[in-house]
């Protein structure tokens, strides 16, 4: 009962996440446009139909190339283009085509927006549009920046001054920096507080990772941890509710911060983790939070801390003492993970696979909304479409293994890729159900690559491997959106290099030995072996501290590292 409450609490929290992640597919969209022109419009001509307003002419509006005639009460004739405008020298009839003289000026006077669907965005608050575009196209990558920074930083803090401090701090700010992006007076600070956002929601949900890893128990670990990212894919499906209800970014942003507000409000009362306390020798603090525990579960007899420090003295005092002090004396590097060719091949296919997993994730997200029909109900089913792929990444993990359901899906998501292209694009409704089974079978892979990494390597440079296949996520988010842009040069770039990257990554995958029903390894020389032998490795016992005693050890010295979004 106890872990329950701290788990869907904290978890709760990790819609916002998703929420702020993909919250700029909304507020940063780019309305069709023309140049402003001063003075009073009598008549508008759009090819060959008139009318009385501007306004009245965006249900036509087809193409970027396409342009507005418009006459003025004064005679004047202007051509109003996306970034210039002409005026016609010569006042003839009131004609689309014209061929005599015209003289080019710059958008002085501002744009015309069409606000049908959006009464207003960041572009059209601040005019980027033209030869300000990349600065729109900056938002979404620093965004991810801010993200990979904040991992880094909230992490080694959580570590330091525990998971609950970091967790009341991240969500408050969340919260205020959520609050404080609406009321941004310019691009620049629009920026600025969007970066601290990311930090900050990043830091929150790598931290929520390990605080409710550390509170939950061993057997429901697995699926505790892959769901909190199913609460994160609940955080997409409430960006597009809210932006079907509110179409201005300023107050759209408001809603979407005040959604996890309960969490704020109550995120003071979490506890911290024992596992934390024990590994900071605050034994009686952890004695209390333990003692707690039990009583919220009805324990009549909860465990005690000074039982479990005379085991774990008792396990290391019997351990390999030998080995167990040159293994710890030894600082590990970035280096350890290429000590052999072996090791090296796997390193860079377990990075690839990070890479390719966040990449295709957020090209797939961040492009739902450009597949034409409902943008709205578009993002909010490629969201819906994780939850089940995270129940379905469980259970084929523990029946089939980690890489015979990492293999079939990775490629799965490549031939999906080059399934699209071939789809008219005339057939709205069978391009989003593809893209919602590459959302899905990317997801898969996604969702079980970092259990699968932990596995992979051995004890001593386990963490390191896991943090460093998490950096290359991360490097993956902050280069999607750059991907999605691809758009413009080909409409389906960024499907072929998502499904090229896949593909790759699903064939390299088959060198990677399986990991299913595998003991632990504890040294390199132990990792290198396995899978070269597979029936000695699969009667080897795990070496060094096995059973209650490594279970108990675990808890004083483990250092948890989360899969970022």
């Amino acid at each position: 009962r106890f872990q329950a409450c701290i788990y869907f609490a904290s978890v709760f929290q990790a819609m916002s996440c998703g929420i702020h992640y993909l919250a700029s597919v909304f507020m940063a969209v780019t309305p069709n446009f023309v140049c402003g022109i001063s003075g009073n419009v009598s008549s508008v001509l759009f090819y060959n139909s008139s009318e009385s307003r501007i306004e009245d002419i965006w249900t036509l509006w087809t193409s970027t190339e396409n342009y507005i005639v418009v006459h003025l009460e004064n005679g004047d004739i202007w051509e109003l283009n996306q970034c210039s405008r002409s005026k016609r020298e010569v006042r003839v009839e009131l004609a689309y085509e014209y061929s005599g003289n015209k003289s080019v000026f710059s958008c002085s006077d501002g744009f015309l927006y069409d606000d049908t669907k959006w009464k207003s965005t960041v572009v059209t608050q601040w005019d980027l549009v033209c030869d300000r575009e990349w600065l729109a196209k900056l938002i979404q990558p620093t965004f991810m920046l801010g993200v990979l920074i904040g991992a880094v930083i909230f992490g080694d803090i959580a570590d330091r001054l525990g998971r609950r401090r970091v967790i009341w701090f991240t969500s408050a700010a969340q919260f205020v920096f959520g609050i404080a992006v609406a009321f941004t007076f310019d691009y620049y600070s629009f920026v600025i507080l969007r970066f601290l956002l990311a930090m900050v929601s990043s830091g929150y949900l790598v931290v929520a990772f390990v605080y409710v890893t550390e509170f939950v128990g061993i057997k429901a670990r697995t699926w505790a941890s892959m769901h909190v990212h199913a609460f994160f894919a609940v955080g997409i499906m409430i960006v597009a509710l809210v932006g079907f209800l509110v179409r201005t970014w300023w107050v759209y942003q408001i809603f979407l911060t005040i959604a996890t507000l309960p969490f704020v409000l109550c995120c003071w009362m979490l506890p911290e983790t024992p596992f934390w306390l024990l590994s900071e020798e605050r034994y009686e603090d952890a004695q209390k939070v333990i003692n707690i525990m039990a009583r919220w579960n009805k324990v009549s007899t909860p465990c005690k801390v000074s039982e479990l420090c005379s085991v774990q003295q008792g396990d290391l005092a019997s351990g390999r003492p030998g080995d167990n002090d040159t293994s710890s004396a030894k600082k590990h590097n970035l280096l350890d993970l290429f000590c052999n060719w072996r090791i090296a091949t796997r390193t860079i296919t377990v990075w690839l696979i990070w890479f390719t997993g966040s990449l295709g994730y957020y090209v797939f997200s961040l492009s739902s909304v450009s597949l034409g029909g409902n943008e709205y109900l578009n993002l909010f089913l490629i969201g819906a479409v994780e939850l089940p792929c995270y129940v379905i990444a469980c259970i084929a993990m523990d029946k089939l293994g980690r890489r015979n359901t990492l293999i079939p899906f990775l490629i799965l998501s490549a031939l999906i890729c080059v399934l699209i292209m071939f789809i008219p694009q005339d057939f709205n409704i069978l391009i989003i159900l593809a893209n919602m089974a590459g959302k899905f079978s990317i997801g898969v892979a996604f969702g079980l690559i970092y259990l699968y990494t932990a596995e992979l390597y051995p004890t001593i440079v386990r963490s390191l491997a896991v943090g460093s296949g998490s950096m290359m996520c991360r490097v993956g988010s902050v280069v999607a959106p750059f991907c999605v842009y691809l758009r413009s040069v080909w409409i389906f770039m960024p499907l072929l290099l998502v499904g090229i990257m896949a593909l790759l990554s699903g064939i390299l995958t088959i060198m990677l030995p399986e990991t299913l029903g595998k003991p632990l390894t504890n040294t390199l020389v132990e990792a290198t072996e396995m899978g070269r032998n597979k029936k000695r490795c699969s009667e080897k016992t795990p070496p060094a501290h096995s059973g209650a005693a490594l279970e108990k050890i675990e808890m004083f010295g483990q250092e948890t590292v989360s899969p970022e979004k």
